[in-house]
C-alpha cells in the first residue's frame, strides 16, 4: 500500500504544483532564465542551418561506438562542468560564512546559501562528479578506443550501446530538471540513513536522488555487458590474451567491476524506494529495520566504484607514457595482473569508510590490512610507469603532462590513502576535510589522465591535434589550482575543520579557506584556457591535420586505421602479430602496407528506438518522482512495447560492398598523402593480402541497404 505524503497529491500532477517552481529563488530563477535563453538560441542556429536531419541521422540515432563515445565525453564535460560550478559555490559560501560576524544574503544568516539549499548543492556536487562527470567519460573513451584496439567494427551489441548512454543522458535529464522543479537531496550523494526516509526528507529531493543513480546505474552496468563480450569475443585474428592493449586490460577489469557492484546499488536504492513509497522498514531502526544495512550495501558498490574508475585512467596513463618515452611499456605481464588484484582487493575495503562505528578492533584490522594491501598492486603501476620513462626518449607534449600529473596526485591520494587505512588516523581525521581532500586527490588523477587521453586520441578522433600551446597552459593552469584548493585543504583537516559545513566558525581558518577560493578563480581561468583550447583548435584544424599515426610514436592498434576513423574501423581486419602491433611493423617496414583486395563487409543499422527508450526513462523517472501514477504507468508500458517491437523485427544490418569499401579508402589515403605528402603503398613489396597483414571471413549474406543508397552512416 502506497504512503500518504506531505504537502497533498492528486491524481493527475501527483505532487507536483506551482509552489515547487522556486521561481522566488533570487539564484535560481535568473539560472533557469539563462539556460531558457541559451536553449532557445541553440535551438535557433540548429534550425537556421539545418542541421536537425544531420543530428537525426548521424548522431542521435547513431549505433557507431566512435560517435556514442563522443557522445559519452561530451555529456561527461557537460556534467563536470556542472559540478565545478556546485563545487565553486560550496567554497564560496565557506570563505564568506567564516565566523559570528559573516554577514548574510538570500535568506541566509551567513553567506549566500541557507543550510538547507547547501545541503542540495553538497550532494549533488558528489554525485555529479562520481557518476555523471567521471564515469560517462571514462566510458565514452573505452567505447571510442577498445574496439578500435582490438580491431573490431564495433562493439558486440551496437544497438545496446546506444541504450546505455541514452538511459544515462535520462539520468543527467532528471538531475538537472531537479534545479528547476523541486528540490535535490540534501543527505549527501551516497545517502545517510534514516536522513532519507519519509518523515525526515518529506520533498522529492531525496526521490530524484534514487531515480538518478538507478538510472546511472543501469545505463552503467549495460555498457559493463557490453564491453566485457566485445574483448572476449571480437578481438582480431592473432590477437591472444597477452596481447591485448593495457588500456583493453584496465577496461575489462573496470568492466567486471560494474557488472559485478552496480546491481548491489540498485538493490540498495530499491529498497530505499520501498520505505518512501510502500512505508516498509529496511532502514528505519525503530521498526525493525537496520541503518547499518544501508551503509553496507553502499558501500560494497562504493569502494569497488572507485577502482571502477581509477582502473581506466591507469589505463590511459599506460598509453600515453610509452608512446611518448618511445619505449615499450616497462613490466606489461605485471601490470595486466596489477590490474585485476586491484580489481579482487577492491571488494575487501568497503568497511574503512566507516572504521569509526564501533565493529570492534578485530574487524577494523581485517579491513585495515586489505585497505593496505591495495597500495601493493598499485606501486607495481608506480614503478613500472617510472621505469618506462627511464632512460627513454621523451616528448614533454601536453599529454604526457597530463599524465604526468596524474602521476603525481596518484602519489599524494595514495599516500594520504595508507594513513587513513590506519584506524587509529582514521578515528582523529573522520569526517575531516583532510578526507576530502584524499579522495580528491584521487579522482583528480582521474581527470588529469582524462585530459591527457583527450588530448592523445582526439587526433585519431576527429583528425587534426589540439593546440599544443593552450593545453599546456591550461594544464599550468589546472595544477595551480589544485595546489591552491587542495594543500590548505589537507592543513585545514588536521586543524579539525569537519566537512559539510555551510558556516565556518573558527575565523582562524579563514586565510586557509581564502587561499582554497584563489585557487578556485585559478580553475576557473583553466576552464576559460580549455574553450579557448576547442576554438583555437579547431579554427586551425586544417593546419594541424593529422595521417594515421598523429605521434609518429604510438605502438598499439588503433593507430593503423585512418584518422578520423570511418565508420567502419578497418576496411580490412587486422592481422596481430604482437603486443604493440604499430611499433612491431614499423620495425619490420610494413606499417604502410596496405591490402590489394576488399570483400564485403556487414554493418548494423542505425535506430531511433533507443532514444525513444532513453527519453521514455527520464518520463518514467520523472513520474515516479512526483508520484504520478498514470504517467508512470504509460511510459513503462510504452517501454516494454518499444522492447518487444525491438526485439521482434531485429536488425538484419546492411553490407558495405567491396567496391564501395575500396573507392572510400582510396579516397582516405587520397586525404592521408596530402597530410603526410606520401601515399601507402597499395601492392609492391609491401602488399600482404593476408597472413601477416589481413584477415577478413568472406561468407557475408548481402542484407540490408548499403550506405550509397541509405542513411545510416
Amino acid at each position: 500500500m502506497l504512503v500518504q505524503v506531505p504537502g497533498g497529491w492528486n491524481p493527475i500532477l501527483g505532487r507536483l504544483a506551482i509552489d515547487q517552481i522556486p521561481y522566488t529563488n533570487p539564484i535560481l530563477a535568473p539560472l533557469f532564465v539563462a539556460v531558457v535563453i541559451g536553449g532557445i538560441i541553440i535551438l535557433g542556429l540548429i534550425t537556421y542551418y539545418q542541421k536537425w536531419g544531420y543530428l537525426w541521422k548521424e548522431w542521435l540515432t547513431t549505433v557507431d561506438h566512435k560517435k556514442l563515445g563522443v557522445m559519452y565525453i561530451i555529456l561527461g564535460l557537460v556534467m563536470l562542468f556542472r559540478g565545478f560550478i556546485d563545487g565553486l559555490m560550496i567554497r564560496t559560501q565557506q570563505v564568506w560564512a567564516n565566523g559570528p560576524q559573516s554577514s548574510g544574503v538570500f535568506g541566509a544568516v551567513h553567506g549566500y546559501l541557507t543550510p538547507f539549499h547547501f545541503g542540495q548543492v553538497y550532494s549533488a556536487h558528489g554525485l555529479i562528479m562520481i557518476l555523471l562527470a567521471a564515469t560517462p567519460l571514462l566510458v565514452g573513451f573505452m567505447n571510442i578506443i577498445v574496439p578500435i584496439q582490438i580491431g573490431a567494427r564495433d562493439m558486440a551489441y551496437p544497438y545496446l550501446n546506444a541504450l546505455g548512454l541514452w538511459i544515462t543522458a535520462a539520468a543527467v535529464a532528471l538531475i538537472m530538471i531537479s534545479l528547476f522543479v523541486g528540490d535535490f537531496a540534501h543527505n549527501g550523494w551516497f545517502g545517510y540513513a534514516p536522513i532519507f526516509e519519509l518523515q525526515y526528507s518529506p520533498g522529492v529531493g531525496v526521490d530524484y536522488w534514487i531515480w538518478t543513480l538507478e538510472l546511472t546505474a543501469l545505463g552503467t552496468t549495460l555498457g559493463g555487458i557490453n564491453l566485457i563480450a566485445t574483448i572476449i569475443k571480437m578481438r582480431a585474428p592473432g590477437m591472444t590474451w597477452f596481447k591485448l592493449p593495457i588500456f583493453t586490460w584496465a577496461s575489462l577489469s573496470a568492466n567486471i567491476i560494474a557488472l559485478t557492484s552496480f546491481p548491489a546499488l540498485q538493490v540498495a536504492l530499491f529498497l530505499v524506494a520501498c520505505d518512501r513509497y510502500f512505508g516498509s522498514h529496511f532502514f528505519t531502526a525503530g521498526f525493525g529495520g537496520n541503518l547499518m544495512l544501508y551503509t553496507n550495501l553502499f558501500w560494497i558498490w562504493g569502494h569497488p566504484e572507485v577502482y571502477f574508475v581509477i582502473l581506466p585512467a591507469f589505463g590511459m596513463m599506460s598509453e600515453i607514457f610509452p608512446a611518448f618515452s618511445e619505449k615499450p611499456l616497462f613490466g606489461y605481464i605485471t601490470m595486466v595482473a596489477a590490474s585485476f588484484a586491484i580489481a579482487g582487493v577492491s571488494w575487501l575495503v568497503w568497511l574503512h569508510h566507516f572504521f569509526t562505528m564501533g565493529a570492534g578492533p578485530d574487524v577494523n584490522s581485517a579491513f585495515s590490512v586489505a585497505t593496505m594491501l591495495v597500495g601493493i598492486p598499485t606501486g607495481v603501476k608506480v614503478f613500472n610507469w617510472a621505469f618506462t620513462m627511464y632512460r627513454g626518449r621523451i616528448t614533454y607534449t601536453a599529454a604526457m603532462l597530463w599524465a604526468i600529473g596524474a602521476l603525481f596526485l596518484l602519489l599524494i591520494g595514495g599516500l594520504t590513502g595508507m594513513m587513513l587505512a590506519i584506524p587509529a588516523i582514521n578515528y582523529m581525521v573522520h569526517n575531516s576535510v583532510f578526507v576530502i581532500a584524499h579522495f580528491h586527490s584521487m579522482l583528480l588523477t582521474i581527470v588529469y589522465a582524462i585530459f591527457g587521453a583527450v588530448i592523445f586520441w582526439f587526433p585519431k578522433v576527429f583528425g587534426f591535434k589540439l593546440d599544443e600551446f593552450w593545453a599546456k597552459t591550461m594544464f599550468w593552469l589546472f595544477t595551480a589550482g589544485t595546489a591552491l584548493v587542495f594543500v590548505p585543504m589537507y592543513m585545514l583537516g588536521f586543524m579539525g575543520q569537519t566537512r559539510r559545513l555551510d558556516y565556518v566558525f573558527n575565523t582562524a581558518w579563514h586565510p586557509y579557506l581564502l587561499t582554497e577560493e584563489i585557487g578556485i578563480a585559478v580553475y576557473c581561468l583553466s576552464v576559460a584556457a580549455f574553450f579557448v583550447l576547442l576554438y583555437v583548435s579547431i579554427r586551425d584544424r586544417v593546419k594541424n591535420r593529422v595521417g594515421q599515426d598523429a605521434w609518429g610514436t604510438s605502438r598499439s592498434l588503433e593507430w593503423m586505421t585512418h584518422s578520423p576513423v570511418p565508420f567502419y574501423n578497418f576496411a580490412v581486419t587486422p592481422h596481430v602479430n604482437a603486443r604493440d602491433e604499430l611499433a612491431w611493423r614499423r620495425h619490420n617496414g610494413i606499417n604502410e602496407a596496405q591490402p590489394t583486395q576488399y570483400v564485403d563487409i556487414h554493418m548494423p543499422n542505425n535506430t531511433g528506438v533507443a532514444i525513444y527508450i532513453g527519453a521514455l526513462t527520464f518520463v518514467l523517472g520523472f513520474a515516479l518522482t512526483w508520484r504520478v501514477w498514470w504517467l508512470c504507468l504509460l511510459s513503462l508500458l510504452a517501454i516494454i512495447v518499444l522492447m518487444i517491437v525491438r526485439s521482434w523485427r531485429g536488425d538484419p544490418g546492411y553490407i558495405v560492398t567491396a567496391a564501395e569499401l575500396e573507392q572510400m579508402e582510396r579516397e582516405a589515403m587520397q586525404r592521408q598523402q596530402q597530410v603526410e605528402g606520401h601515399l601507402p603503398h597499395a601492392g609492391g613489396q609491401h602488399a600482404v593480402p593476408g597472413g601477416a597483414m589481413a584477415y577478413e571471413g568472406q561468407s557475408v549474406r548481402p542484407l540490408g541497404t548499403p550506405p550509397s543508397t541509405g542513411d545510416q552512416h
